[in-house]
């Protein structure tokens, strides 16, 4: 098959390389030159995605990759186009489909008869049947359903493993007719490998949920059911803590029979998904309080540690050196989106704190271009924060924290061992005093 896959970011391009290396001609499209230049030159424009690297320059010296700006005139040579371009979110929880819109018109401009159209990115419930279908028929004059086809097939990958995560999990679709599902099963089936899941009754491969609405709020489901479920971990770590209690104990007794599933909390959730598509499915229903109330009690985290930060000191944190460790939302990934570290560098700057950051994936002026004070380990400090579990902060000391007398964990992941002096608060434990 002949694949157009707009939008080479960090799932765009890596699904590229997989349709590619599964013998297919695949064109990259994006509105980044530089991103469009590295990638035909087989160099992956980000770090940090297992083996992409490696199949991408296999792919790209084997002609059966490579990219464009011209969006159009890619998909003008395409059976399949698979779109992953960016949906953003305001404050408010209100979609804002600018870069979709556009990416949708130039798809538009060069669809021709037979063609596949698959959009991956999160969208609210309806989207594909109410913006995307008649947007694609206005702009190319094609009837979707007789002339061309469109499904909904959500992402579901974890950058980092999205290669792994590709064959792990059932690949969702649901079109806007019948006959368009089954052209979406077929493609999926042809560009995708997977592992055998016994633990699935339907078993592993490509479902069909039977309508692009159903996809769509299958994935909308998934992720918000994950920031509920950190949510009520949260509120769980907080009573347990104020009342002498770990939480992580209840937790992992809790978790050992099989109705239980209670997650870890912790400081912030961040990353592209869970922050962001709780407030998509509140778009469409804003009376589920559930989803809303979690969704603010996982927002106050970061300002809850940094209260935490200052019982433990025993005094305003005006004046205070206090650093954030992990400027990333998550562990061994470089990615800041809507991370922890800005609400609590916020929360602190608030409270008359001198506010530093480090993060070992990060150098000193891309913290600055962040604009964050960059820290290093081994400079004098009162109060220390975790904000990010990276593997190196587990092997953390004193030592590295000269003069620190608070560190709050708010990811549970330093040892104990090492802080024998200061003050330390784990974020669902009893406060530990020196």
């Amino acid at each position: 098959m002949r694949i157009t896959v707009v939008g080479l970011g960090k799932i765009g391009l890596p699904l590229a390389v997989q349709f590619a290396s599964s013998g297919h001609h695949v064109v990259g499209a994006d509105v980044n030159q530089g991103v469009v230049d590295l990638v035909n030159a087989g160099r992956e424009p980000f770090p940090g995605e297992h083996l992409l690297a490696e199949k991408l320059a296999l792919v790209v010296g084997g002609n059966q990759l490579r990219a464009t700006t011209d969006t159009a005139a890619a998909v003008s040579e395409s059976d399949a186009v698979v779109v992953v371009v960016p949906l953003f979110v305001d404050t408010q929880g209100v979609p804002d489909f600018g870069w979709m819109d556009s990416a949708t018109t130039d798809i538009g401009r060069g669809l021709q008869p037979g063609t596949l159209v698959c959009y991956e990115t999160t969208l609210p419930v309806g989207t594909t049947r109410t913006r995307w279908k008649p947007l694609l028929e206005q702009v190319s004059g094609l009837h979707e359903g007789t002339d061309f086809h469109v499904v909904f097939s959500p992402e579901r990958v974890l950058t980092g493993r999205i290669f792994a995560d590709l064959r792990k999990y059932p690949k969702l679709v649901g079109g806007l007719s019948a006959a368009g599902a089954a052209r979406a099963t077929e493609f999926y089936e042809a560009v995708l490998q997977f592992d055998e899941r016994p633990d699935l009754d339907r078993g592993n491969g490509v479902w069909d949920l039977g309508s692009a609405e159903a996809s769509e709020m299958a994935k909308l489901a998934e992720t918000t059911y994950r920031d509920v479920n950190i949510g009520l971990a949260n509120q769980f770590g907080v009573f347990a803590a104020a009342h002498g209690i770990d939480v992580y104990q209840v937790i992992e007794a809790s978790n050992s029979q099989p109705y239980s599933h209670i997650h870890r909390p912790g400081i912030a959730v961040g990353g592209h998904c869970i922050p962001v598509y709780p407030r998509l499915y509140l778009w469409n229903d804003p009376d589920a309080t559930v989803v809303r109330s979690a969704r603010e009690a996982n927002a106050a985290m970061p300002a809850y540690c940094v209260g935490l930060a200052r019982e433990a000191y025993g005094q305003a944190l005006t004046g205070a050196r206090v650093v954030v460790l992990g400027a990333a939302y998550r562990g061994g990934v470089k990615e800041t989106a809507f991370s922890g570290v800005f609400p609590t560098v916020a929360a602190l700057e608030a409270d008359g704190a001198r506010v530093s950051v480090h993060d070992p994936m990060y150098g000193d002026h891309e913290l600055t271009a962040l604009g964050f004070r960059p820290h290093r380990l081994g400079e004098p400090v009162d109060v220390a924060i975790v904000q990010a579990d990276h593997a190196a902060y587990a092997a953390l000391s004193e030592a590295d924290l000269p003069e620190v007398s608070v560190v709050v964990d708010g990811r549970n992941h330093l040892n104990p061992d090492n802080f024998p002096t200061a003050h330390l608060v784990v974020v669902g434990r009893p406060h530990r005093r020196p």
